[in-house]
């Protein structure tokens, strides 16, 4: 421990955010780190508790408290306070492959679980990690370190997400010859195209990318395994095959209009967006346009709020945000104590920059679409919403939101983006190599393991576990090629 005084000495300092009138005047990252001796202050904050939940990354009342990585907090904390910054990145590196990644789109949970947020302002963990990986870079200590001997064995996995990434990462640190499949023209999955430029950089994304291949890793870009490139290929010509190929079905809603033109889903919005932003600068209109228009977005979590922020950015006339859910109470309820993850409201960015810009919150609660209403040519011109209030299901004892009788109303839209979630992962996949999907149209698995019911097929990440966090498919990465360097060795260090 560094300070034992430090957490009773200074108080919480998070990085500096841009006004939200500067920083939707483009796409970049907004958030201004603190200076390194700010944020040694901050790490000193850390009590190196005697049970540290902040790493604990356990499951309490149905949500995940604690980082799911077992990252050792304390410990770099106290690094960073002594300014060991390559020490500190050493000791990062151990559980997290990617901290670049997780300290720009985690919504940290390790901060949730730190025992001085029970009683007042927790670390700023995930600030402090940010630090270690930025500096580790700027200083030269995150170098390539391809390994000094390979063992012969080889390793195709679908999909480079942060899952496919991760297990491709502690795979060829073992010295196996590990190639990466991904379907769209540039690697990264949802790193790439479903998170936006404002909360990760594709050039972050592309300077790992850079350091996995000079250590040896293999990418395939423009490869959809399935259609493009058969499964049984993959299966012969490889020791192992790992799918890591998402969660990517959308989540439909089913109502009169549907078919509407000017109705996306969230993923195909944002895409279009991150993809003209990378090829050009968005200069040449191929991407799908919400300016000057009247956007509704069905949807209320961290999708939904990143089409928002992207929707004020492109210049909309008007947003509202649908949540069919009440709103969270904004403390803690006593059904709800500390180290759960806090079931509270939260503002996020998106929102911020809509209430600054149209001067209130875009999100409507209890609130679903009944009906899209269309123009004579079939475009999108507006929307019938109508209420929802929660009920107690009398067979199932579950809360179930109910139609509220004559709550209707209509809206201007011309368009609108789905931000339901997703059922699981994409049909063909699962059909090309011989997988029935599970009641969450995920892979199975049998006794909670990576293996497939084919043989020497694993699977991973959100494909294996349903819609989760970046953090979350990193361990599922790191964990899956556990197995698989067991089931190749015979034993394993990973």
């Amino acid at each position: 421990m560094g300070k034992p005084t430090g957490f009773m000495e200074f108080d919480r300092q998070e990085s500096y955010a841009e006004s939200v009138r500067e920083r939707i005047k483009n796409y970049d990252e907004f958030h201004i780190p603190l200076t390194l001796e700010k944020q040694r202050e901050q790490a000193a904050r850390c009590m190196e508790c005697g049970v540290p939940f902040c790493q604990s990354g356990m499951n309490i009342g149905g949500m995940i408290s604690g980082c799911p990585l077992n990252n050792l907090i304390p410990e770099w904390n106290d690094l960073v306070y002594k300014g060991s910054y390559e020490k500190a990145y050493k000791r990062l590196r151990k559980t997290n492959n990617f901290p670049e990644f997780t300290s720009r789109v985690c919504p940290a949970l390790c901060e949730k679980a730190c025992t001085c947020g029970a009683i007042g302002d927790a670390v700023t963990v995930r600030s402090n990690e940010y630090a270690i990986v930025e500096t580790a870079y700027e200083q030269g200590f995150v170098k390539p370190d391809p390994p000094k001997v390979r063992t012969g064995k080889t390793i195709a996995i679908v999909g480079s997400g942060p899952s496919g990434l991760a297990a491709a990462d502690q795979l060829n640190r073992r010295g196996h010859s590990v190639t990466v499949y991904e379907r769209a023209d540039r690697p990264g999955g949802l790193l790439m195209y479903g998170i936006p430029n404002m909360k990760l950089e594709k050039n972050i994304i592309e300077r790992r990318i850079e350091i996995m291949k000079a250590e040896g890793v293999d990418f395939v870009t423009g490869a959809d395994v399935g259609k493009s490139i058969k499964a049984s290929k993959l299966m012969k010509e490889y020791d192992r095959v790992i799918l890591a190929c998402g969660s990517c079905e959308p989540r439909d809603i089913k109502v009169k209009g549907r078919e509407a033109k000017g109705i996306y889903f969230a993923v195909d919005f944002l895409t279009s967006t991150t993809r003209s932003l990378l090829d050009n600068d968005l200069e040449e209109g191929t991407f799908i346009s919400v300016k000057g228009k009247n956007v509704i977005v069905i949807g209320g979590g961290d999708t939904g709020n990143d089409c928002v922020g992207t929707c004020v950015r492109h210049g909309a006339k008007s947003i509202l945000q649908l949540e069919m859910m009440p709103k969270l109470p904004e403390e803690r309820q006593p059904d709800n104590p500390w180290p759960e993850y806090p079931r509270i409201s939260k503002t996020d960015y998106g929102q911020e920059e809509a209430i600054g810009v149209f001067g209130s919150d875009p999100r409507l609660y209890c609130t679903t679409v009944k009906e899209f209403v269309t123009d004579e040519g079939g475009a999108l011109k507006g929307a019938v919403l109508m209420k929802l209030k929660p009920e107690k299901d009398k067979e199932s004892g579950r809360t179930v939101m109910r139609p509220v009788e004559g709550s209707e109303y209509t809206v201007e839209a011309e368009l609108a983006l789905i931000a339901a979630g997703f059922v699981g992962a994409q049909s063909y996949i699962m059909k090309a190599f011989g997988l029935k999907p599970d009641s969450r149209g995920c892979a199975p698995s049998p006794d909670g393991t990576h293996r497939t019911a084919a043989e020497d097929l694993f699977v991973c990440g959100d494909m294996h576990i349903g819609q989760s966090l970046v953090v979350r498919a990193i361990r599922e990465g790191r964990d899956c090629a556990r197995e698989v360097d067991l089931s190749l060795i015979g034993y394993t260090n990973l």
